[in-house]
């Protein structure tokens, strides 16, 4: 057919053929309709990519026929044109944009081939919930090029109520764009997590003090002998089935000595119910761990800890054995609930064991660094959390200069002690009262 100028009257009369074929506009070189066998058309742009007859020929589709107008293809045709006389090429680009893996696609490939590789199973298994519960919903079949910062910091900000979980949700996405950029899956560069604010993250310290450890112990006793007393709910549809008498629950001896070297040692809770007897050194007194938070470790045991470890039965390759002695124990939620409400210790978690422990030492004037090496601690700063503890150097200090202060003032003053000038540090004669 003859080129002529595309309008909607010349697009109406055109028929089906038994093959494709196209009619191409008589004032815009390159733009044209295509005719289908089945009759559906669409208006298209055909242009060389690049220069010299050796060039490549592509062909852009602007839209179907009905849904667009001639003279808005018309113009979008333009567009496309103006782009190619600028070095590009639409119909590559929309190509690479079709095979362009979606977000969710995307965190998978950086799952398995990043984080099961190189990170730890722990921050893995935490990564894997994060795309599979927050991430995927939101933005799973989104294009991982087109994801902008606006989507994300919008997911960031609903997540206010959980400020952690919420930043390290930005930590992650900025991990699989990196990965993307590194292996060309997205531009390189390119990041929707970067330069959104994450919010202020404050540390949760709780301690335990003496009134309180002295409960714990009771309740840990009274549990691996005789039993906790446990109320049962009344209301509830299974209660009339429960046993009126003997409604008490017991903790394992291996549960109980978990909970002790929790408390005994600082460790992460992981560092003891993932503790093999082979990493046991009784003769040294120390742990060699393989693997922790912060990679090799070596803890070493004080007296107690070492009597706990003695009190247990080898029964399998791990000290805190689950039903299966052949793997650990998965937790210790259930006999740590039992326990910490026996002995009061409302909103206390595991982890806030390890606190207690840093706070004991650290209270005791044994110093951040020593606390450092005990915990595990990487970095000087983590341990600096318990700075507002170690405050016996200011105690000692204080003593002496209100212990001098007050003699001068003649107040407080035990019986037969110097008093000492605040300027000299010479001893003041004794003044007679009489």
């Amino acid at each position: 057919m003859k080129d002529q100028t595309i309008t909607k009257s010349l697009v109406d009369s055109l028929e089906p053929r038994s093959s494709e074929y196209a009619v191409w506009d008589a004032k815009l070189p390159g733009f044209g309709v295509r005719v289908r066998p089945t009759g559906s058309m669409s208006f298209v742009v055909v242009y060389r990519a690049g220069s010299g007859r050796a060039a490549p020929f592509r062909r852009f589709t602007i839209g179907a026929v009905g849904k667009l107008a001639p003279e808005a293809a018309r113009l979008r045709a333009k567009q496309i044109i103006g782009l190619v006389a600028n070095g590009k090429d639409p119909a590559l680009e929309r190509a690479h944009e079709r095979d362009a893996k979606t977000f969710g696609e995307l965190a998978d490939t950086f799952i398995e081939e990043h984080a099961e590789k190189k990170l730890k199973a722990s921050t893995c298994s935490y990564y894997r919930l994060l795309v599979t519960n927050v991430l995927k919903p939101a933005f799973g079949t989104t294009k991982s090029d087109k994801l902008s910062r606006s989507a994300v910091a919008k997911l960031h900000s609903s997540l206010a109520g959980q400020p952690v979980s919420a930043n390290r949700m930005l930590t992650l996405i900025s991990g699989i764009y990196s990965y993307g950029s590194q292996h060309g899956e997205v531009p390189e560069g390119f990041n929707p997590a970067r330069r959104i604010e994450k919010f202020k993250e404050t540390a949760r310290e709780r301690f335990l003090n003496g009134e309180e450890l002295e409960r714990l112990g009771a309740a840990l006793r009274e549990a691996e002998t005789v039993g906790l007393p446990w109320e049962v709910d009344e209301t509830a549809p299974n209660a009339k089935h429960l046993p009126k008498s003997k409604r008490i629950t017991k903790i394992s001896q291996s549960a109980a000595a978990a909970l002790r070297l929790l408390i005994l040692t600082g460790c992460r809770l992981r560092e003891i119910l993932h503790l093999k007897w082979e990493y046991v050194d009784v003769e040294r007194g120390v742990l060699f761990l393989p693997d922790s938070k912060t990679g090799k470790k070596t803890v070493v045991l004080n007296a107690p800890a070492l009597a706990v470890l003695a009190s247990l039965d080898h029964v399998g390759p791990y000290v805190i054995p689950g039903e299966d002695i052949e793997k650990h124990r998965s937790d210790l939620k259930r006999p740590w609930t039992a326990v910490s409400k026996r002995a009061g210790l409302s909103g206390v978690r595991l982890h806030d064991l390890r606190h207690t422990y840093a706070s004991f030492g650290v209270g005791g004037g044994l110093g951040l660094p020593i606390i450092g090496k005990l915990l595990g601690h990487a970095q000087a700063s983590t341990t600096a959390r318990y700075a507002h503890l170690d405050n016996d150097p200011l105690r000692r200090a204080t003593e002496k200069i209100g212990a001098e202060l007050a003699a001068a003032m003649g107040e407080n003053n035990s019986e037969g002690a110097d008093v000492v000038s605040i300027t000299t540090g010479e001893a003041i004669p004794r003044q007679s009262s009489g």
